[in-house]
């Protein structure tokens, strides 16, 4: 079979001027790439890298493959970025790996999302989504605490960008815990990130992370939990973290938690999964207090950096190998197609 691989491939140089460094954190390295199409090769098949924007188009238009292996996340700030690929695909009838357009941009979006994961009957935290103030912000910042009383939100709280991934945008400064903070945080963030934040309830709890693979149902390959080396009330599973994170986490798979928690886990990421109509795999987070999942988010188009990935790290560690996750992923859609 003939695979393409579409991706955004991290550019060289330097970042623009005033860009935050965490500009190109969702984009993968040539190494990622080459990772992927080496176990395709392995199988058999024959690749070729598409890339993502004009040259994916330009590439699937003159020489279509028999199918798009599909994690290309999409510059710029639109929501809609991560469904282009897919889109495409669709309008040219090109089978793809992964969740559709519509599930891609639902998932971007953190405050669509929390929402989509309520109307499912699954706990999220308490939040409010602040839209941007229009033209360069000048003001004394007075005007923001007042917004969580309003919102019924009580500090600490945690701003976030609402439609980025990989982590970008969520600092250690973005666990807010006092009201003098508050504003500056978020102005700060609409300045970065040009697009709305996110602000929730600060859940004190267990990390955790639960990766599925699969159409129709999905299978879970189990549950991480990301430990702070250094034990903090208030951890964040920031950038700062997912940077040095051989310094900062443990990562345990599978996850040492009550088998109810575990069940109530497993039950509400398959039912985020089923409702938002994702396809093939995903990666969800949650926190656990008092023994209750509050759902964070999904993430359709999870990290495959063979040495960097949460997904992997998962894998890894319920003894998986790199060559059987990607293998996996790739039967999961070859299957949904029929192409068999």
């Amino acid at each position: 079979m003939r695979i393409g691989i579409a991706c955004t491939i991290k550019p060289d140089g330097p970042l623009p001027t005033g860009a935050p460094d965490d500009l190109h954190e969702e984009f993968d390295s040539p190494a990622t790439v080459a990772a992927i199409g080496d176990v395709f090769r392995a199988l058999g098949h024959t690749v070729t890298e598409l890339g993502d924007g004009r040259p994916f188009l330009e590439a699937v238009l003159k020489n279509p493959p028999d199918l798009v292996f599909n994690f290309a996340e999409g510059a710029g700030v639109s929501r809609s970025r991560e469904s282009r690929v897919p889109a495409v695909c669709e309008m040219l009838g090109i089978p793809y790996t992964g969740s559709d357009p519509l599930a891609l941009a639902v998932a971007l979006d953190k405050d669509m999302m929390r929402r989509v994961a309520e109307s499912l009957g699954v706990t999220v935290p308490k939040g409010i989504t602040l839209a941007p103030a229009p033209g360069e912000y000048d003001g004394d910042f007075a005007e923001f605490p007042p917004i969580l009383e309003e919102a019924g939100l009580t500090l600490p709280v945690i701003a976030k960008p609402t439609c980025e991934g990989s982590s970008k945008g969520i600092r250690n400064r973005c666990l807010i815990k006092t009201a003098a903070e508050f504003g500056p945080v978020i102005v700060g963030l609409w300045k970065d990130y040009q697009q709305p934040v996110l602000v929730e309830e600060y859940i004190a709890g267990d990390e955790v992370t639960i990766g599925l693979v699969g159409s129709d149902p999905p299978q879970s390959i189990g549950i991480m939990h990301v430990i702070p080396k250094n034990a903090a009330a208030d951890f964040v599973y920031s950038l700062e973290v997912k940077r040095n994170w051989h310094d900062a986490v443990d990562y345990v798979a599978p996850a040492k938690l009550p088998p109810d928690v575990t069940r109530a886990i497993e039950a509400d990421a398959m039912a985020v999964y089923a409702g938002l109509g994702c396809r093939d795999v995903a990666r969800l987070d949650f926190r656990v207090r008092d023994g209750v999942p509050y759902f964070l988010e999904v993430n359709p188009l999870p990290g495959l950096n063979p040495e960097s990935g949460d997904l992997c790290y998962l894998a890894y560690r319920m003894g998986l190998t790199y060559p059987q996750l990607i293998g996996m992923i790739l039967d999961a859609a070859v299957t949904r197609y029929g192409l068999r």
